[in-house]
């Protein structure tokens, strides 16, 4: 009778469950029946724990939940076991996906993240960023770092801890060391795409030059034509979204001025230009190649599917902590950058002679 009296559905409610102490390391010692300094010796695997004791304590670990305290962790080791991350907030693809795979990666690794986003001006924001991670108590700082101005302002601080900084490009400092995917050669490999199919008219619709971005792609489309013998010809700086790039390919049309093939600057941009094509009889590769830089989700499904370059978010989060680990342990690591891929599909064709205008 006594249930009968409890709401339906509040019955087994974790609510009403009482609370459940932490189990701590010196309950997993007396479960597997070892001493405090084995258990501890198991969770910083060290070598001197037979397999056998090694098993039968994780084991312990697993059935009772046991979790390391990492701030009880760091005080011991004097090893910060956090690390912070800086960011402009930008919703844009590189940074936010940068961003995403820096607290995936840093998780795996055993760290925490705090991450911090900072605004315009820049000057008056990243200082006291920095301060705030630094009194956290994080044991390195890994900024994002897309726009000049931003970075700027992280070369000009003073921070306790390495700082790491992700801007394409970017040089390293005596305080500041940086770290990116080569993007430079992703312009490079998506230009040269185009020379190896024939085109010798290549535009490039750009990326605005207030982002590291968008200055190495524009150089990279730079040299690769340069290297082939080619002058660099119709070049279009904008923001970046597929609405600017629409727009700027309505113009294009209106003024007949569209070339053989264009490298654009991102897939949004690529996105843009596409329609405005479309909606003009302006036919994607046959009139005109496209090729476009991210890789974004769906950009195998753009009509046609994108030729692009991809960038491995993973591949760039996994080496910035191994560099960023390496300044905190004094090691000397590799930085030599990510390198992009390009990706064919059918938005690129071999180049064809274009007809003569009719009398």
């Amino acid at each position: 009778m006594a249930d009968a009296a409890i709401p339906r559905g509040a019955k087994g409610r974790l609510s009403d469950a009482p609370p459940r102490r932490k189990p701590t390391i010196n309950d997993v010692a007396q479960l597997a029946g070892v001493s405090f300094g084995t258990v501890s010796r198991v969770l910083n695997d060290a070598p001197d724990v037979s397999a056998a004791t090694r098993q039968r304590v994780l084991d312990v670990i697993k059935d009772i939940g046991y979790r390391r305290n990492r701030a009880a962790t760091a005080l011991v080791t004097s090893r910060s076991t956090s690390i912070g991350i800086l960011s402009d907030g930008s919703p844009r693809f590189g940074p936010v996906g940068t961003l995403m795979a820096l607290e995936n990666v840093a998780r795996k690794k055993g760290y925490a993240t705090t991450v911090i986003s900072v605004e315009q001006p820049y000057a008056e924001s990243v200082q006291p960023a920095l301060d705030t991670l630094d009194d956290v108590g994080v044991g390195g700082i890994i900024v994002i770092a897309p726009v000049v101005d931003m970075a700027a302002a992280v070369w000009n601080a003073s921070c306790r801890v390495p700082v790491e900084m992700i801007a394409a490009g970017a040089s390293s400092t005596p305080n500041v060391f940086t770290y990116s995917e080569n993007q430079e050669l992703g312009a490079r490999l998506a230009t040269q795409h185009l020379i190896d199919l024939g085109h010798t008219d290549i535009a490039h619709i750009a990326g605005s030059m207030d982002w590291f971005d968008g200055r190495v792609r524009k150089r990279g489309w730079e040299a690769a034509l340069r290297d082939a013998g080619l002058s660099p010809g119709l070049c279009l700086e904008g923001d970046w979204s597929p609405r600017w790039a629409y727009e700027t390919g309505l113009k294009l049309v209106r003024e007949d001025r569209i070339p053989q093939a264009i490298f654009a600057a991102s897939d949004h941009t690529a996105l843009g230009l596409i329609r405005a094509f479309a909606e003009n009889g302006v036919r994607v590769p046959d009139d005109v190649s496209i090729v476009g830089f991210d890789d974004i989700e769906g950009s195998d499904y753009f009509l046609p599917p994108l030729t692009t370059v991809r960038q491995d978010f993973t591949a760039l989060a996994l080496m910035s902590m191994e560099v960023l680990i390496g300044a905190m342990e004094g090691q000397e690591v590799d930085r030599t950058p990510i390198a992009p891929t390009l990706v064919v599909r059918n938005s690129s064709t071999r180049a064809t002679p274009r007809k003569s205008p009719k009398a």
